[in-house]
């Protein structure tokens, strides 16, 4: 794809003007400031517009599952292909308008900073069928925090989608690694997650491979019940996406939330 057919995919997507910041993945990120006015502002806006905007769902324990899930049921041609939420808002959008008009479903974990900056992308994600989750408040290495501050951290990015969505969020999912400690798993049990969402495939987007390179990964280890970690932000992720939707059909994998993954 040249750089120009790039530019058109990311238009496409959506007419919100790319914000700064680095994406959600594994490589280091700032802490994003807080705005609160605008959260504030568009959870009212979004309360006086025709009709209340629906209820957002709520964690849920799903029996039989493990404390930490990193994969559902394998006799089912399902897959969830899940989003670390931050970065630019507009690679945001088109991954999202992509996977609709394909008639997929995401499961974004959004981290507290970006939807302080983006607080509008919290509904627009749930208005799309997806799923949305917490990926902390600063996006840390919350394994390796003291039990206050990994807390903060949890309970921080709760209260954000609490405001912007009337829900904590159904999923949680660790910042700067894969799995949760025991602390970890512990708070965020607390905090109202039964279950920390792992994963199975890693795409490798946040290294910056290529487009080619990430269908090829995310091919080459999805099967039945996969969960596959991806990453908004980054322009490679939006031109793979087509590519990898188009092959999961052709081998009969849907692409669904997280949460109908295990339903």
């Amino acid at each position: 794809m040249t750089t120009t057919d790039r530019r058109g995919v990311l238009r496409a997507g959506a007419g919100l003007v790319a914000g700064a910041g680095l994406a959600a993945g594994c490589s280091s990120t700032g802490a994003a400031p807080h705005a609160t006015a605008s959260s504030t502002s568009f959870a009212a806006s979004s309360a006086s517009s025709a009709g209340s905007p629906r209820a957002a769902p709520a964690p849920r324990p799903f029996p039989g599952q493990p404390a930490q899930i990193a994969h559902g049921p394998r006799d089912r041609p399902r897959v969830a292909l899940t989003f670390h939420g931050q970065g630019d808002p507009e690679t945001a959008q088109a991954l999202l308008t992509a996977a609709e008009k394909h008639g997929a479903r995401l499961t974004v974990l959004a981290v507290g900073t970006w939807l302080d900056q983006h607080p509008q992308l919290a509904r627009r994600i749930l208005d799309g069928g997806h799923d949305l989750g917490n990926h902390t408040q600063h996006h840390g290495a919350v394994n390796a925090m003291a039990e206050a501050d990994a807390r903060a951290e949890i309970t921080d990015c709760a209260d954000r989608l609490k405001r912007l969505t009337g829900s904590i969020g159904t999923w949680f999912r660790p910042s700067r690694a894969p799995t949760a400690s025991p602390l970890v798993q512990r708070l965020a049990r607390a905090a109202g997650y039964p279950h920390v969402l792992s994963y199975d495939v890693d795409s490798l987007d946040y290294t910056r491979p290529g487009a080619p390179a990430v269908t090829r990964t995310v091919l080459a280890g999805i099967r039945n019940g996969s969960v596959v970690s991806l990453h908004f932000g980054y322009p490679d992720t939006v031109a793979a996406l087509p590519d990898v939707l188009k092959e999961l059909d052709r081998r009969g994998l849907h692409a669904v939330t997280t949460t109908e993954l295990l339903s």
